[in-house]
């Protein structure tokens, strides 16, 4: 269970970190005036929304509305209770605090325990599994495979690497002695349980690569087969993965990318590679910030957790056929779901970059990674040429006719027109010929898209996008609220008032708690008085406030004329109660109640008229 980390604790790790450097780990973020933007990692959008304010360290993204401190950050994004996300932050921030923790434990709901349960099961697992290869007899020949593959002890420590060995009731009897229920065991993949009752491990005679998620969790398995003359594995698969489970999607999970993250953010570049070996290769050749899906083709929810941390990603499949089509595959799905730059690596002699690191070295296959690279439109030149017989006219026409559509592709005029000039020398064509083709097919498909019925229907926003009206009341209690956040004078002024009262509950609570707030603290800090508000919509409209574009100095004035807003917005609302309990007296014929509240009307009146 999550324990309670002492107050003074947490307020030590806040004032230490910066919630720009925290988020920047996670997000791709940009200077934008005095705040800082990027893709909302709790939605998806193409274009940015999220803000990261580093004089208030918090952050608001005005697409899906999610905000708050860098704590709240982090416990949203990996899913961590708040004792939990502090230690994280902690860590993310390179700060060495030692502090006791309280032994009052922290109430957990049953998903997240046995989610909790699911993780210590694939932790085990993983102890277990590389413990019989680094340091049994089991072990030995996974050991020596990996070694005579060229990997060190050092990269099989740093990526957990074990063997599960033939033996398949292993892991069942060590996982039996700890406290895991049946239910429990069962969902972790790892284990399956017979008619008689008895349970088998899933993986056996398999060098094993555990899976982690993004926050470094192990949450599944990939497993090669160890080819033995003692053993026949005729009908056993190469790869085995986790089968899916409540912790393991294939279709989100990226080998590497916890540990590739801050390389990936620091080069602002990430490599896809096909397979776990080649990770490991690159990392062993100095090349830290590769990652490769799960044995699958990229998916979208791939791309967009990369590109929120990276702006440029490098392709490098495999040399051969499979790997090629894999590329153009990747190419077409990043282009069209992500605004990422693409280049592409092409490693040659239909080698994969794990067998051209251990035929060259890891330095030439970092050399070949950093100055072998083509663009989008080279890799299609190449690709589209496939199966076509240029000699042939037929064949030549459709090829130039699909590389004009490539180029038009090309957002980089400069690039364009240097492809331009490479076709028309390589097929002996006038450049001016190529460019009214070109400009004729973009015409062509600007009626294409004008015509499209698709394109005709009426934008629909929907509802959590839309843009709030504020109206001139709440503006006001706004303006309040900011000032009191930003400007002690403003503070003092307004404390010396008698009493202030909203229109809007929201406003009149969270003006009552900052007011105790600064009362026992003295100062305010945004992101201290967030953890000490309880009630979300207190939060949210905190976070509102403070990310609203007020100028840089109030007024005396300026704090009079809010104060009269929300005074005569008051009386007016009394106004409309009173008259309606006035028609609802006449209604019942309650005469005494309909004169009393027709005095008050009228009262009400004149305190209006004389604001």
């Amino acid at each position: 269970m999550a324990q309670l980390i002492p107050q003074e604790t947490i307020e030590n790790i806040r004032r230490q970190t910066n919630i720009v450097d925290v988020i920047g780990q996670y997000v791709q973020l940009k200077k934008s005036g005095k705040n800082y933007l990027g893709l909302c990692p709790f939605h998806n959008e193409k274009t940015p929304s999220f803000s990261v304010a580093e004089d208030k360290q918090i952050f608001h993204c005005f697409g899906c509305g999610k905000g708050g401190n860098v704590f709240s950050f982090v416990q949203e994004i990996e899913g961590l209770s708040f004792p939990e996300s502090v230690e994280r932050v902690a860590e993310l921030s390179d700060l060495n605090l030692s502090f006791e923790i309280n032994s009052k434990p922290q109430t957990l709901s049953p998903k997240v325990l046995e989610e909790n349960q699911l993780i210590q099961i694939h932790e085990k697992t993983s102890e277990l599994y590389h413990h019989i290869l680094m340091n049994t007899q089991i072990g030995e020949k996974a050991l020596q495979y990996l070694l005579d593959r060229g990997l060190t002890e050092e990269v099989i420590r740093t990526f957990q690497i074990g063997f599960a060995p033939r033996d398949r009731s292993l892991l069942s009897k060590v996982l039996e002695k700890e406290s895991f229920s049946e239910e429990v065991l069962r969902k972790s993949g790892l284990l399956f349980q017979m008619d008689n009752g008895d349970w088998l491990d899933r993986f056996y005679q398999r060098i094993m690569f555990p899976i982690t998620n993004y926050q470094g969790k192990i949450i599944g398995f990939s497993g090669r087969i160890l080819e033995d003359e003692t053993f026949d594995s005729t009908d056993q698969p190469k790869y085995l993965n986790s089968p899916e489970t409540e912790l393991f999607n294939k279709r989100f999970i990226l080998f590497n990318f916890n540990q590739a993250r801050s390389e990936i953010r620091k080069k602002n570049e990430v490599i896809l590679f096909e397979g776990f070996m080649d990770v490991i290769s690159a990392w062993m050749s100095g090349v830290k910030n590769g990652v490769a899906s799960m044995g699958t083709s990229l998916t979208v929810d791939q791309i967009r957790a990369l590109e929120k941390v990276s702006e440029d990603c490098l392709i490098s499949y495999d040399g051969d056929n499979a790997g090629i089509e894999a590329t153009n595959r990747a190419i077409d799905l990043i282009a069209s779901e992500s605004t990422m730059s693409i280049q592409i690596v092409s490693i040659p002699d239909k080698m994969d970059p794990d067998d051209y690191r251990k035929k060259y070295g890891n330095d030439s296959l970092k050399e070949l990674i950093k100055n072998n690279r083509d663009t989008v439109f080279q890799f299609k030149k190449e690709y589209l040429k496939r199966g076509k017989n240029i000699q042939v006219e037929a064949d030549k026409l459709e090829y130039i006719d699909e590389l004009l559509q490539e180029v038009s592709n090309i957002s980089s005029i400069v690039e364009a027109d240097l492809a331009l000039t490479q076709l028309a020398e390589e097929f002996n064509l006038s450049k001016s010929t190529l460019q009214n083709e070109l400009r004729t097919k973009k015409q062509h498909y600007k009626q294409q898209v004008t015509s499209d019925s698709f394109y005709q229907k009426e934008l629909v926003i929907p509802k959590h996008y839309e843009t709030k009206k504020i109206d001139q009341i709440e503006k006001a209690e706004m303006t309040l609220i900011y000032r009191v956040l930003n400007e002690r004078s403003a503070y003092q002024f307004l404390s010396l008032k008698e009493e202030i009262f909203f229109v809007h509950d929201v406003y009149q609570e969270l003006y009552l708690h900052l007011t105790n707030y600064i009362a026992t603290n003295g100062e305010i800090l945004v992101a201290d008085f967030l953890d000490y508000l309880k009630e979300d919509h207190l939060k949210s409209t905190l976070i509102n406030v403070t990310m609203q574009n007020f100028s840089s100095e109030s007024s005396k004035q300026e704090l009079e004329d809010c104060l009269l807003v929300i005074s005569k917005a008051g009386l007016k609302k009394q106004i409309e109660l009173l008259v309606a309990e006035q028609r609802e007296a006449g209604k019942i014929g309650n005469k005494e109640l309909e004169a009393e509240a027709t005095l008050k009307i009228i009262q009400l009146q004149r305190e209006l008229k004389a604001i």
